[in-house]
């Protein structure tokens, strides 16, 4: 893998291109000078482990691609990757757990950086009905799930709006990442039928605050909001990759009719 590498220069510039920066920008935030930095793009100087971390941290290069830093200038990588049942991340899986139980009865879900589904507190499970049972089986994707047309989209109300939001957030992570497995997924979803209406604004939707996700269920029409969160300090690559979503009622009919069901 090691001997697959771009050469650690090229890595560097292309991350820095990738972020908009200039070298004069990146040089003055990194504290050193331009002619280094030009160095050591091009190759004619090699970084030493500390310069490398330095430059990945002001470039806000993922975890795993800053081991791929390392190991393009032939250093060993600094940061793990376990899976989450690996004994060694029971703390982190603990904290997962119990924020998720914290939710309900309001879903939660947390998700890796392909947006696979890896825990869920299995809020509303009146949500899922009529699904293709393909679509249940794991690994569980929660963008094929919400947009498939024998997933999720039938039922979302919204859906022209919520699919270009959601397509939205992939399309960052994309140019942040330029991951080939989500520029594959992106390619998936984008062959999906849409609603064939364009997105309406918020306004309409009677919200200021936020793209609102609304869906009809059995409990009726339910609106939520997606809120996001991540591990503030993480030094585990599949740790750094795991988002906690979850979905808050945007209105309070929502509310009572999952607090209602709950109740039963």
């Amino acid at each position: 893998m090691a001997a697959a590498v771009a050469p650690v220069g090229a890595l560097l510039r292309e991350w820095r291109q990738r972020r908009r920066l200039s070298q004069l920008d990146l040089a003055c935030e990194a504290e050193i000078s331009t002619r280094h930095l030009s160095f050591l793009e091009t190759g004619r100087s090699t970084p030493s482990r500390e310069m490398l971390l330095r430059l990945a941290d002001h470039l806000d290069v993922p975890l795993r691609e800053r081991n791929t830093l390392l190991i393009a200038a032939g250093y060993a990588p600094l940061y793990s990757e376990k899976p989450l049942s690996d004994p060694a991340l029971d703390a982190a899986r603990h904290a997962i757990g119990l924020m998720l139980e914290a939710q309900k009865p309001y879903p939660a879900f947390a998700i890796d950086k392909y947006w696979t589904i890896v825990e869920t507190n299995g809020a509303i499970p009146e949500a899922y009905a009529g699904v293709a049972p393909f679509l249940l089986e794991p690994p569980l994707n929660a963008l094929r799930l919400t947009l498939h047309p024998q997933g999720l989209a039938p039922r979302v109300a919204n859906l022209a709006e919520w699919r270009a939001h959601l397509l939205s957030r992939l399309d960052k992570q994309i140019q942040a990442s330029s991951d080939a497995a989500l520029v594959v997924l992106r390619r998936e979803l984008s062959s999906y039928p849409d609603s064939g209406s364009a997105p309406l604004r918020t306004a309409e939707l009677g919200c200021e605050v936020a793209v609102p996700f609304r869906i009809h269920t059995s409990l009726g029409l339910l609106s939520f909001f997606s809120m996001s969160t991540v591990f503030g300090t993480p030094l585990d690559v599949t740790v750094s990759e795991v988002a906690l979503e979850f979905l808050v009622p945007a209105d309070p009919s929502t509310a009572e009719a999952i607090q209602r069901a709950a109740s039963k």
